[in-house]
């Protein structure tokens, strides 16, 4: 007989017995189905957190009091040796700004500004951020109306602001809101510049900013203290030049920071830098343990779906003896009979696997339309998978059943009652 032949013989064998056939492909079912839903989950958290991370630019350099940590390699903190590291400066910037593979330099502190009013209209939870001249190249922000922070900006603590399109949005509507004043912390603020709209962060808005000169805020904000000082004090973004690697710049950037602070060669850093592609990495390597738990939990409801396959094929072939010995009576050979029963065992286990593929990929999309942030993605890869893990299973649990078939004697298995 062809493949067609077989095949079709095999469905309609499987049509048959349809309440037994699905009972055994369901283990076959939920093991694709949650290999599915998890690859397409996991891809998609990815792909989000490489297009998110993208707002940040990539490659700044964020100089902090301390490292960034996730993930199970992260180490205990020692928050009392963390609160007494020494605050950065503005001259700490000045000083890595004229490094030959650093493009900017420049100091960065923010807080929440709470909400904003302007002619009975509002904005809701907006932060306050200082920073100086570049910070747009190192904040990845673009102008879009107006100019950013300048150089006299700064050293004259001038009180001038630029806004983002959320807050332009929502204070002044169609107007533009270039020259025009903005109070802000009790301080009124020219609006000198607007910016391009960022978007969400993992549902968190980008654009409700207001940038000024990191020494007017500095005026009017105290530096925080104590433990407020670890994550709250003043740090550090820099940019490395066109055409510079990353760990090349972060070198320099460690000598520089460790020459300014005295520390001896034994000495360890008292401050961190930390970049996207840490942040990045790190979530990567989550995903990546959620991934290899997940399939080896797949992977066990995949065994004992073959082992139904395989018990379900054995049956099946105490049942059909004497068809076994009419058709090796009329002629059929010890490989045409075992290929019809591996043919049915394995027709059986991809029907789980579509049937499978299909619930994972709804499952995954229900899940991306509840949860904002996470959006499914189901690349051709995860359905050649699924169907590759279905045969494999037909394949592995029906040889044995199809031997035993093809090795029956033809005169004891027409007699078989």
């Amino acid at each position: 007989m062809n493949f067609l032949s077989l095949l079709g013989l095999s469905v309609v064998t499987l049509r048959h017995h349809k309440s037994r056939s699905f009972l055994t492909a369901l283990g076959i079912i939920i093991g694709v189905m949650t290999v599915i839903t998890i690859l397409s989950l996991l891809e998609g958290l990815n792909r989000k957190i490489k297009e998110e991370f993208s707002t940040l630019g990539s490659s700044t350099i964020y100089i902090q009091k301390m490292e960034w940590q996730m993930g199970p390699g992260r180490h205990r903190l020692d928050f009392e040796e963390l609160r007494k590291r020494p605050n950065f400066t503005v001259e700490d910037a000045e000083a890595l700004a004229k490094l030959p593979s650093i493009e900017a330099a420049v100091p960065s502190i923010g807080k929440g500004a709470g909400t904003i009013k302007r002619l009975g209209n509002e904005a809701q939870n907006c932060e306050l951020k200082g920073t100086a001249e570049g910070g747009d190249l190192t904040g990845n922000w673009v102008v879009e109306q107006g100019r950013f922070i300048t150089r006299e900006d700064r050293l004259h603590r001038r009180l001038v602001c630029v806004i983002g399109s959320y807050i332009a949005e929502n204070l002044f509507g169609a107007e533009n809101p270039v020259d025009q004043t903005l109070d802000v912390d009790g301080h009124r603020y020219l609006i000198v510049g607007v910016l391009e709209e960022k978007g969400a962060m993992f549902g968190n808005i980008q654009d409700n900013v207001v940038i000024i000169p990191v020494s007017t805020y500095l005026k009017y904000n105290p530096l925080p203290r104590g433990w407020r000082a670890i994550w709250g004090g003043l740090s550090i973004e820099a940019l490395p030049k066109p055409g510079v690697p990353l760990e090349k710049a972060m070198a320099d950037v460690e000598e520089q920071l460790r020459l300014l602070r005295g520390l001896r060669y034994d000495q360890d850093n008292d401050f961190g830098l930390n970049t996207q592609q840490m942040i990045m990495t790190a979530m990567q390597g989550i995903t990546s343990t959620l991934w290899i738990v997940m399939v080896g939990i797949a992977a066990i409801s995949l065994i004992v779906g073959g082992i139904g396959i395989m018990n379900i094929m054995l049956v099946s072939v105490a049942e059909r003896t004497r068809e076994i010995g009419i058709r090796k009576a009329v002629g059929a050979r010890d490989r045409d009979i075992m290929i019809q029963f591996l043919m049915e065992a394995v027709v059986l286990a991809l029907l789980g696997g579509l049937i499978g593929i299909i619930v994972g990929i709804g499952i995954a999309r229900l899940v991306s339309v509840l949860v904002e942030f996470l959006d499914a993605a189901s690349p051709w890869w995860t359905v050649v998978l699924g169907f590759g893990f279905s045969a494999a299973v037909g394949i592995f649990f029906g040889i044995y059943p199809a031997q035993k078939a093809s090795k029956l004697n033809p005169i004891d298995a027409i007699r078989y009652e």
